[in-house]
Formats: C-alpha cells, structure tokens, sequence
C-alpha cells in the first residue's frame, strides 16, 4: 500500500541522512518502523499469556534467594 504524508524538508533530509548510514533507504526505515509500531499488540498479547500461566503456576521461592554471583553463574 502506498501512503502520502506531510513532513519538514529538515526533517526528511536528516532521516534520509540517518537511512543512509544503516545502509537503508529512507522507504525501507519507514517500513520498519510501522512494522514495530504494530508488533506491540502482538506482544502484550504473548506477555498476557505468560502472566497468566504465572499466576497459574503458583510456584513459590520459601524464602529462597540468591546472590548475584549465583544468578550469573554459568
């Protein structure tokens, strides 16, 4: 789908500026961004579900905790 939109010479011509340096056009980072704006509704979805399996699980720590070295153990 093709859109139109409106935006400051300034502007565009430093977003041009920012595509180039990653080696993309400017088309191809607007497309990625509206790619991203999008995702998030898949993700609350995916991070819903994994709060709800958690509420599910019930698991409890005791009073268990660990030290930093322990949680970068590997």
């Amino acid at each position: 789908m093709n859109i139109t939109l409106s935006a400051d010479e300034t502007i565009v011509e430093r977003a041009r500026e920012a595509a180039r340096r990653q080696g993309k056009s400017l088309n191809e980072l607007i497309r990625e961004y509206l790619a991203h704006l999008a995702a998030p509704v898949e993700g609350a979805r995916a991070a819903d579900e994994l709060f709800a399996l958690m509420d599910e699980g019930g698991g409890r720590l005791d009073g268990r905790t660990w030290t930093r070295d322990e949680l970068h153990e590997r």
